[in-house]
């Protein structure tokens, strides 16, 4: 939350500081959440990492999938079957002469059926498929993973990110109710100073009015802090209406090993969980083409099998095993596999022209990253300088005041040009607290400094 936007005035900011310097104090009140228990709870109970965590398991079980092809098929089958007596009329030449000098002809009688079958068949050549299809699946599990570790990456910087509004969230609501007071006292001070005539009316307005727009930048504040307290408890599985007290050491994170910003692109280009992943995707693209490339190849595979059978009064079969090589070549595939394999060769080409775009756009980022972190630092030095010149004007103000060369308004701007100057500098370091860290996160090397 922006401080300028809740003061508007600068009756509003008078001793705010003083409350916002007290807050760790207050932390001794309540349990207190650092920011590296904030990101451990992100983690634990983030919604998209448990989801990424299925699309991993999917991508393990397309990878045993994959390598289950290469085992032996094995089939069974029998069946049973009962027949009725079926007319015959055997044409033949030649009679055949029964005993009382005609001629007749005889078949078995069959009543029933019975036969099993066992077969087995190792694939010994595919084509290179069976293989292609395992390594795609290695690399797209890979890829997975690494999905899987720049979400992971995003949840620690949405983290910090969330930590440091509602640390401020808390400091302006607690300064503007500080801040009330102060005008409530001033206020009354004033009223009474109207009464015996030691204070135009007007002045009088301006103090009320004062009060009034305080009323409601407190009721501002307040909302802005429930609304960062219940992003912050979504964010960590927390009960919505959960209150703990925030570390300010976070605030000493703002800064770590100096780099050129092309150390820092060179360090994204390796570290990257996205780049890895299209490198990955890339793999597997190449496999894909491997994979539609071996529907050019005849397929070989070593069979087995067992047969036996019974066939009342005229077969019974047993220990019938057999044992060979079997060649399959589908004549098709030499006018049909051009476009599969022309297929794949256009998904790998879109995975390429994707790592290209994800190259500017990491040089961006990059970018963008650093120079934030730049300005951000910048702001804490120039803040500092701003207090010492504030100090400075409110001493020269207090003293014109004193010799009734300055009025009281312009005392109370000086004063409050003072707290404004502090307070922008606390902003200031919590800014470049997540200036740093999403610099980190964009050169992929966030979890690591965590």
């Amino acid at each position: 939350m922006n401080a300028r936007s809740i003061f508007r005035s600068p009756w509003m900011f008078v001793l705010g500081l003083l409350l916002a310097f007290n807050i760790p104090g207050r932390a001794q009140e309540g349990k207190v959440l650092t920011l590296r228990d904030a990101i451990d709870l992100g983690i634990k109970n983030s919604k998209q990492l448990k989801l990424n965590q299925t699309k991993i398991t999917s991508a393990l079980n397309a990878v045993k999938d994959a390598n289950a092809r290469q085992l032996p098929e094995a089939s069974i089958s029998g069946s049973y079957m009962r027949l009725n007596q079926p007319n015959i009329d055997l044409k033949l030449k030649g009679d055949s002469t029964n005993n009382n000098g005609g001629s007749s002809s005889s078949t078995p009688d069959v009543s029933q059926v019975a036969y099993g079958m066992a077969s087995i068949s190792v694939p010994i050549f595919s084509g290179f498929k069976i293989q292609a299809a395992k390594e795609s699946a290695r690399y797209l599990a890979q890829a997975a993973r690494l999905d899987a570790d720049r979400d992971r990456e995003e949840v620690i910087q949405n983290t910090i990110a969330a930590y440091s509004n509602l640390y401020k969230a808390t400091v302006a609501v607690n300064l503007v109710k500080e801040n009330l007071k102060q005008q409530e006292q001033r206020t009354a001070d004033f009223a009474n100073m109207e009464k015996n005539g030691i204070l135009a009316r007007n002045d009088l307005l301006k103090a009320q009015l004062q009060q009034s727009n305080i009323e409601v930048a407190l009721t501002q504040a307040e909302s802005d802090l429930k609304l960062a307290r219940i992003n912050m408890n979504i964010m960590l599985g927390l009960p919505e209406d959960t209150n703990m007290d925030l570390d300010t050491t976070f605030l000493a994170q703002a800064g770590g090993e100096e780099k050129a910003i092309t150390e820092w692109e060179q360090v994204a280009q390796q570290k990257r969980k996205d780049a890895a992943s299209l490198q990955a995707h890339e793999k597997a693209a190449y496999a894909g083409i491997k994979s539609a490339k071996g529907d050019y190849y005849p397929s070989l595979a070593l069979t087995g099998g067992y047969v036996a059978a019974y066939i009342p009064n005229v077969v019974t079969v047993t220990n019938a095993l057999n044992v060979g090589v079997g060649l399959k070549y589908n004549l098709g595939s030499l006018w049909k596999t051009g476009s599969k394999v022309d297929d794949a060769k256009n998904q790998l080409a879109a995975v390429q022209i994707n790592e290209a775009m994800l190259s500017d756009k990491i040089h961006l980022e990059i970018n963008q990253a650093y120079e934030n972190y730049i300005v951000s630092k910048r702001k804490i030095g120039m803040y500092e300088k701003a207090i010492e010149q504030a100090a400075e004007n409110y001493r020269i103000t207090k003293n014109k005041h004193a010799n009734s060369l300055a009025t009281t308004t312009d005392l109370l701007e000086a004063d409050v040009a003072e707290l404004q100057a502090h307070l922008n500098y606390t902003s200031a370091r919590a800014d470049a607290v997540v200036a740093y860290n999403k610099l980190l996160q964009t050169a992929g090397v966030l979890e690591e400094n965590k």
